[in-house]
């Protein structure tokens, strides 16, 4: 297996009848090389890599000839052979971190987006939202194309439900919460399925890093926003003055248990952000560090929660989280919504309400399926968006069904997974390293040039190379993996040893048993004693993990980056930084635009008019194709502002890349 070569990426296959832009040349010599192209097939199991004998990209014409489901048809042709490697893939120790780092980073936010849906609703529970973390988990880890985006209960959905349960509610007469809701998710899911037998996830082609940064953004502020809202509703009120009920006597708080509260979500915002900063410094044994890494945010958590119960903290009985019984819904109803006894005439109302939900999947979850395969992970299996879409079809019937709040693609939770399951190692020494290594004397009418282009860094002098067009998109718009995963900093020194090599992402477990290990852990919260173990937990130690889950999300967005390079000294700035090359006045400009978008997201989702904001969130991509090209950009601007989100290897499922 040693022998074997990685194969070069084939060119896109126009099985979508002509949808390929003319003009857009991805020939295998056109592809910037990455390590992964160089380095040595591995033998083990986590590194399953694509041979020729694979047939992706390759459609046989009777493919072509089928009228409808061509998109569908192609992934699963395409996916089939790697699902016996789905799971052989799993014997890695990778594994076992992402389970807990994304069963903690999934099941506790959903919660917490949910309470003000449970509280003010009374129509859901812990125990639907657990419900529909693990169908999603189940469904897509079994039978989806793509294993590594998670799936669960976002906050959109439920301000979604929620604001459907304002509307119906001020009406005369107004229909049965759930069965209405069901209709709901049953128009949505009918979309969904026309959607994934019309091919129309080839729409993805024209999703760039504009999009999903500016989406990114508006999810990482809903996440800091939410976490304000969990401390802010414990302190008491004297307009609530409705008798509490199973899913809210938790939730009475006192002003104690308030500041309470605040103390240990800080706590939790400060230890997490702490073991971040440790796994990426220079202190401690490389193992020790990626411990760190994988296990610093839930120590943290378990360690908050435990605060609560000590001393004085105790005494001031600060609110935990709301549960229900084990295995039963919220209202002791039956776990089967029966929607087809609802009214007709709000069957057809409920219509617009599905193209909101259906609107809003389409983006959300396929943007969470393209960050979760983003250029920056060397990915070797094909993706599947058309087929993902048709289950995601699926998984919304079913919570309609059972009356859950239906799962979907979840930012920043499935790029995080990704990121969790990369395998560190070392770049291949390029031949021309040797020869670079050997000290030189540099002639006398380059030396001036030669001293001019090195710069000391942490006591290190380095030669600064020109940088490539691609090498530029690169370094701008993917985030520095090898910085937050392998966190051994390239110019730290163990005493007077040479400088660590620097590593980079050389392989990602794709595999399907992390999620549906983490679907499983949320099934098993369901019952009795584990949900008694949740009920345990402070809502203010959520409040925390909202805060660096957000932050964290803000400190990698491309918006965030672009901001910060206005604070940089110019003078510590890198001379091979891509935005040197953009005019300030036109990164502005464009930033101006991203913000401009998520001010209106941000504007709408805060008004009655909030079961719209899927609308204006969709709308950022024909800005970006139509309007933002009209500006003043040159083509080089803008291949240094945005740039793909994914690589034309994931991509090829939708017919490639503009």
């Amino acid at each position: 297996m040693a022998d074997e070569q990685i194969t070069r990426l084939s060119p896109p296959t126009d099985y979508t009848a002509g949808l390929l832009t003319p003009g857009i040349d991805s020939r295998p010599a056109d592809r910037e090389k990455t390590p992964i192209d160089s380095a040595p097939m591995s033998s083990a199991a986590s590194a399953t890599l694509r041979t020729n004998d694979t047939t992706y990209g390759h459609v046989p014409n009777w493919i072509r000839s089928i009228p409808l489901c061509r998109g569908i048809i192609h992934d699963i042709r395409s996916r089939a052979p790697y699902y016996a490697s789905d799971w052989t893939d799993a014997w890695n120790y990778r594994v076992i971190p992402a389970i807990v780092l994304i069963f903690f980073a999934n099941v506790l936010p959903g919660i917490a987006f949910s309470l003000d849906l449970i509280e003010t609703t009374q129509q859901y529970g812990v125990s639907e939202v657990l419900l529909s973390s693990f169908i999603a988990a189940f469904i897509f880890s079994i039978f989806g194309a793509q294993p590594l985006c998670i799936a669960g209960v976002t906050g959109p959905i439920t301000v979604l439900n929620k604001t459907i349960f304002d509307i119906i509610e001020k009406q005369d007469n107004p229909p049965d919460y759930l069965q209405f809701v069901g209709w709901v998710y049953l128009w949505g899911a009918i979309l969904h399925w026309i959607t994934a037998a019309l091919n129309w996830c080839n729409f993805l082609r024209y999703v760039t890093l504009f999009s999903c940064d500016t989406f990114g953004f508006y999810v990482s502020w809903v996440y800091l926003q939410y976490g304000v809202q969990v401390i802010t509703r414990q302190f008491p009120s004297s307009a609530s003055s409705a008798p509490p009920t199973p899913s809210t006597e938790s939730g009475i708080g006192t002003l104690d248990g308030a500041f309470v509260g605040i103390i240990l979500a800080l706590l939790m915002l400060v230890t997490s952000f702490l073991f971040r900063s440790l796994s990426q410094s220079s202190y401690f044994h490389r193992h020790v560090r990626r411990f760190f890494a994988d296990y610093g945010m839930p120590i943290s958590l378990v360690a908050a929660s435990a605060m609560a119960y000590w001393g004085r903290f105790n005494g001031a009985n600060p609110t935990t989280l709301p549960v229900g019984k084990a295995f039963q819904p919220a209202g002791a109803r039956d776990w089967l919504v029966r929607f087809w006894q609802l009214d007709g005439k709000w069957v057809g109302i409920a219509f617009p309400f599905g193209f909101a939900l259906w609107v809003l999947f389409f983006f959300d979850h396929n943007v969470s399926s393209l960050m979760a395969q983003g250029s920056e992970f060397p990915l070797r299996k094909p993706p599947g968006f058309h087929y993902d879409f048709f289950l995601l079809g699926i998984t919304t019937f079913i919570a309609g069904l059972l009356g859950v709040p239906a799962p979907n693609g979840l930012i920043p939770q499935a790029p995080i997974h990704t990121t969790s399951l990369v395998i560190m190692g070392k770049p291949p020494k390029r031949d021309d390293e040797d020869v670079e290594d050997r000290p030189r004397k540099p002639s006398s009418s380059r030396a001036s040039r030669a001293s001019a282009e090195k710069r000391p860094t942490n006591g290190q002098v380095t030669e600064m190379q020109p940088v490539a067009p691609a090498q530029t998109r690169h370094s701008i718009h993917m985030p520095h993996l090898d910085a937050g995963l392998e966190p051994d900093p390239t110019q730290a020194r163990d005493g007077e040893g040479d400088a660590r090599r620097h590593e980079v992402p050389i392989a990602v477990v794709e595999q399907r048993v992390s999620n549906l290990a983490q679907g499983s852990l949320c099934l098993v919260l369901l019952s009795g004693p584990f949900l008694h173990v949740l009920n345990l937990i402070p809502r203010g130690v959520l409040a925390g993990l909202f805060w660096y889950m957000g932050a964290d999300a803000l400190q990698g967005n491309g918006i965030t980056r672009k901001l910060l390079y206005f604070l940089r000294d110019k003078a510590l700035t890198p001379a091979d930084e891509p935005l040197r090359r953009v005019r300030k006045s036109r990164i502005l400009l464009f930033v101006a635009v991203q913000l401009a978008g998520f001010g209106a997201t941000m504007a709408v989702t805060q008004t009655i008019a909030a079961i719209g904001f899927p609308v204006i969130i969709l709308l950022l991509v024909p800005l970006r194709a139509v309007v933002v090209p009209r500006l003043p950009f040159t083509g080089e601007e803008l291949a240094i502002l945005d740039g793909p989100t994914a690589s034309p290897f994931t991509m090829e499922s939708v017919g490639g890349t503009l």
